[in-house]
């Protein structure tokens, strides 16, 4: 497995981790309370938020196995004609 296939993974099952915390919290799992203890779990903008950004991660990673990735300056020599 190559380093981008092995990120790809990990990307793709934080994604799901993330989408499966979204869920759970839209469905009324975000915070309860216990007698006078209470308890809130993450907030949804946050999630939502990283949700975004681990799915443009995840199509830079595919656009790079593709061969379609960033075209990067490494360096620049200027030339006097």
């Amino acid at each position: 497995m190559s380093p981008t296939e092995a990120r790809l993974e990990i990307l793709r099952t934080r994604l799901q981790q993330y989408i499966d915390c979204e869920v759970a919290i839209l469905s009324g799992a975000q915070s309860y309370s216990i007698g006078s203890r209470s308890l809130s779990r993450a907030n949804l903008s946050e999630i939502s938020d990283m949700i975004r950004y681990l799915e443009k991660e995840i199509a830079l990673e595919e656009a790079k196995a593709n061969g379609r990735g960033r075209n990067k300056v490494v360096g620049v020599i200027p030339r006097d004609f």
